[in-house]
This record gives C-alpha cells, sequence and structure tokens, in this order.
C-alpha cells in the first residue's frame, strides 16, 4: 500500500494533483472560521441545540454553522441544485436532448443552470435561516440593511465552496464537490474522539460499550465498501464483423450493473424531508405560541422524534422508496438495450428489443431491492445502536459512512487510472 502511495507520489503531475486538493482543503479550513460579525454566540448555540436539522447542516459543513462561518450552509444548495437538474434531464426532452446529444456545449449550458439554480435555492434557504435567526435573537443587529448583507454572504460563501469544488475537480484528483463533504465530515472526527475519550476517562460512558459500537461501525464500514464495489455482470456477445475480406469472431464481454445505483442520494433525500418540516415549523413558531402551528409542532418533537419508533419506521421506507426512485433514473435500462441493439450486441439467450429491457429490468429490480433493504438498515441501526449502548459522545451516522467510504473509494479509483496510464500497479490488488 505504501509503496504504491510512493509511486503515486513520485510523479510530478500526480504529486502536484494531490498537493493542490489539500491547498483546497487549507482554504476549506480557513472559511469555516470567517465568521459572520454581529452575532450572539450563546443564543445561537441554543438554537443549534433544538434543531436536528441545523446539526445535520453543521455536520457536513465541517463546523462551520455552528461556528456560523458565510460557508455556514455548505454545499448543500449546489447538491439540491444538482439533483433538481439530473431529475429535470428525466422529466423534460430538451434538457435530456442537450445532455445526451448536446456534447461538450450542452454539458457546459446544464452546468450554468445549475449555477444559477444554486443561486436561488441558496437564496431561498439562507432567507428562511436569517428570519430564524432574527426571530431568535441570534443577530445584534436586527436592522433590514444587516438581514440582506447575511442573506449575501451566505450565499457568496455557497458559491465560493461550489468554484472551489470545481478547481479540484479540473486541478486535482477526485470529484471536487464530493471531496468538500468528505473534509467537512473528517474534520468532525477528531473532535468526537477528543470528547469520547474524556468522557470515558471520567467514567461518563461504558468502555464495553464503546468498544461494541466502534466494532459495529468498522463492519458497516466493510460492508459498504462490498456495495459500492459490488456489481452484477452481464454477459455480452458481440456479432461477427466484416472488414473487407477478413471475418471477425464477435468478443465476448459484459456490462457491469452496479448494487448501489443511488448512492448516498436516498438517505439525504429521505433525512431532509424527515427533518425539513419540523425544521420549518421551528422558523415560524417560538416558545409560548399557540395555534394550528404550535399544535402540529407539538406533535412532530412528542411522536415524530428521532428516538421513536414511527420516525425510523417512515425513515426506513423512504430510504427503500428513493433507491428504487433514484436508481430507475441513474440507469435507463431503455437506452442499454437500445445502444446495444445499435452496436450490433446481444444477450446471450434474449432478443433484441423488448426483451432485453425486461431482461435487465428483472436484473435491476433484484439488485435495487438488495441495496435498498441494506441502505434502510443502515440508516436506522447506527443510530438505535448509539442510543441502545448508551454512547453519546460519538457520532458516526450512516449518511457520513456512505459518503466518507465512498469518496475515498472513487479517489482512489481515480488515482490508479492515472498510475495505470503510466505503467504501475494501484492499490488494490486485483
Amino acid at each position: 500500500m505504501f509503496d504504491k502511495l510512493r509511486d503515486a507520489l513520485s510523479i510530478p503531475d500526480i504529486r502536484n494533483r494531490v498537493g493542490f486538493v489539500f491547498f483546497a482543503f487549507a482554504w476549506f479550513v480557513f472559511m469555516i472560521h470567517v465568521q459572520l460579525p454581529g452575532v450572539n454566540q450563546a443564543a445561537w448555540s441554543k438554537v443549534l441545540a433544538s434543531g436536528a436539522f441545523y446539526n445535520l447542516l453543521g455536520f457536513l459543513s465541517g463546523g462551520a454553522l455552528q461556528k456560523l462561518s458565510i460557508i455556514a450552509m455548505g454545499i448543500t444548495p449546489y447538491i439540491n441544485a444538482s439533483i433538481i437538474m439530473q431529475l429535470m434531464t428525466v422529466v423534460l426532452p430538451q434538457l435530456e436532448d442537450m445532455a445526451k446529444k448536446g456534447g461538450e456545449e450542452g454539458r457546459k449550458k446544464i452546468s450554468q443552470y445549475t449555477r444559477w439554480l444554486t443561486i436561488f435555492l441558496g437564496t431561498i434557504q439562507s432567507t428562511f435561516m436569517v428570519i430564524a435567526m432574527k426571530n431568535s435573537g441570534v443577530f445584534l443587529d436586527t436592522s433590514v440593511l444587516f438581514m440582506i448583507f447575511a442573506v449575501i454572504m451566505f450565499v457568496a460563501g455557497t458559491m465560493f465552496l461550489m468554484w472551489l469544488g470545481e478547481q479540484i475537480s479540473d486541478k486535482g484528483i477526485g470529484n471536487g464537490i464530493s471531496l468538500i463533504i468528505f473534509v467537512g465530515i473528517v474534520l468532525r472526527f477528531p473532535q468526537y474522539v477528543g470528547q469520547t475519550y474524556a468522557s470515558t476517562s471520567q467514567g461518563g460512558e461504558s468502555v464495553i460499550n464503546l468498544v461494541i459500537y466502534i466494532a459495529v461501525a468498522l463492519a458497516s464500514i466493510v460492508s459498504i465498501v462490498f456495495l459500492y464495489q459490488g456489481q452484477r455482470r452481464v454477459p455480452i456477445q458481440q456479432a461477427r464483423r466484416t472488414v473487407g475480406r477478413k471475418m471477425f469472431a464477435g468478443r465476448s464481454t459484459y456490462i457491469p450493473l452496479r448494487l448501489n445505483n443511488a448512492g448516498v442520494i436516498s438517505i439525504i433525500f429521505a433525512i431532509s424531508i424527515l427533518l425539513l418540516p419540523q425544521q420549518a415549523l421551528s422558523w415560524f413558531t417560538h416558545s409560548g405560541s399557540t395555534g394550528i402551528m404550535a399544535n402540529i409542532g407539538t406533535f412532530l418533537n412528542v411522536w415524530f422524534a428521532p428516538s421513536t419508533l414511527l420516525y425510523n419506521i417512515v425513515y426506513f421506507l423512504l430510504v427503500v422508496v428513493f433507491t428504487f426512485f433514484y436508481s430507475a433514473i441513474v440507469l435507463n435500462t431503455r437506452d442499454v438495450a437500445d445502444n446495444l441493439k445499435k452496436s450490433g450486441s446481444f444477450v446471450p439467450g434474449i432478443r433484441p428489443g423488448q426483451p432485453t429491457v425486461d431482461y435487465f429490468n428483472k436484473i435491476l429490480v433484484r439488485l435495487t431491492t438488495a441495496s435498498a433493504i441494506y441502505l434502510g438498515l443502515l440508516a436506522v441501526l447506527p443510530g438505535a445502536l448509539q442510543r441502545g449502548l448508551s454512547v453519546t459522545t460519538f457520532y458516526l451516522g450512516s449518511t457520513s459512512l456512505l459518503i466518507v467510504v465512498g469518496v475515498a473509494l472513487d479517489t482512489i479509483t481515480q488515482i490508479e487510472a492515472r498510475l495505470a496510464m503510466r505503467d504501475y500497479r494501484g492499490f488494490i490488488k486485483q
């Protein structure tokens, strides 16, 4: 492993790209500490303690939300905009043609639309956040001019992270946006480890329960690796070709169908739908308020808290549904069958056309069922295990596990691809 890493870093191109990635990480850490002026930190800490949605955003932003930095919203508006644009390319034929047939120019236009949608979504999210903070007494200056200033700063922080991610993708290694989320999660781990060690040394945590929790977490990481690497290889036979007077026999190859086509998107969708209504109610209600909104908020707090059975059942079902939904969008079996037919290839024993589509759909349903059930269990079990073992200082959620492991595997794969171009062997032995 370390020999391969030395080989990779001995290549100037890879070494410069890795160095640029860490340089971008340093800028990200610096921006976390650039705080919005005029903030009552005590009031803000109280608001954070009462909102699970804020805690989720803070975890993905590396603690920028806890410090109320100008990048407090993190990269989530861009992620939401990217997901919406991906869904729109399926719904709108114009965007679908632009993505498939527009080439590089079409992809640039879709990227530009995504940036504008990011600004729009970021403005809406930051406006609601600023209004809620103003009502909670977070800002020392409550003038309209300062509210506008805060909204602009939050949106500008998100746009800076979006630009930084694009620079990482262009000049570094790996997907820049994913790496920013990755480092935002990893930055929180030293704090959790320090808190856990201090609490354990003082008798606040049971050593046995903590060891069991860490062992289960490591087992979950190993299973996630298998989930990301798992694939079903569908055999493909190419037809015979005649070139001039020579006839070439058709080659046998395969199409790899991934076990997990949805990635972490299904869990992010599910947890956003679960937490956003409760957080939105907190934006429009306050302590001592009455009325329908207050009654709904009380119901959600009592019966729909993260520790309740109803919450976890709905969470599991939403993850399963979104996994099927997003997998169907990511992999269009009709397009796969049409491309095989155009290239003169076929699945042995299956006729081209609709029978091939039905065959791929049958395989996809089986794969998605397995991954959906796994992702649903992964979404609810870590929290249940943490509460069952009374581990309160160390947090390792399903979303963070999937993101960290997936981004790490993707980055290693890209480094291996660059090594293979120079006849080096990769990190992972085949």
